[in-house]
């Protein structure tokens, strides 16, 4: 496994990965190096993540290879099908995965995953449109949706 740190606008993010594809993108709490020489399995992933946070990107295109339970996947396999500029509740989502009664299975699942951004977890928000939990903090995950909302360049005069 290869793994690097990069700066972004939330913070430092280490990026993890391998032949295989991305394994884990996190953001951290705290300060770390940066990493000097990105390894070349991860190139691609630090280019996209720069473009995303630039505004030139809504859409990865990026082998990934999380880690976790068929069931973990398969919720982090919905989350790449929500678009960018969009959101959905867990409800919406438990329903999309066909069992309504799985939504706080599915929230655990979304809570657990290990791709920040790529897999788009900030996108699902409470049924009331309340911002309910974020591993990386409610702030980051405002600031995300923020970020790509449509209305974001808009001034008001």
């Amino acid at each position: 496994m290869e793994t690097c740190i990069i700066p972004s606008p939330l913070g430092f993010t280490k990026i993890v990965g391998d032949i295989d594809g991305i394994s884990s993108v996190t953001v951290l709490n705290s300060e770390e190096k940066i990493t000097d020489i990105i390894p070349i399995q991860l190139e691609d992933c630090v280019i996209q993540l720069n473009e995303y946070f630039e505004g030139s990107r809504k859409q990865f295109d990026l082998n990934l290879n999380p880690q976790g339970t068929d069931f973990q996947k398969k919720v982090w396999n919905a989350l790449l099908t929500i678009p960018y500029g969009k959101s959905i509740s867990y409800l919406e989502l438990s329903k999309q995965l066909g069992d309504v009664k799985a939504i706080r299975a599915v929230a655990n699942a979304n809570g657990k995953n290990p791709i920040w951004i790529i897999i788009p977890c900030h996108r699902v928000i409470g049924t009331d449109g309340s911002l309910t939990g974020y591993a990386g903090g409610l702030y980051r995950k405002k600031w995300l949706l923020d970020h790509e909302s449509p209305f974001k360049q808009l001034a008001l005069f």
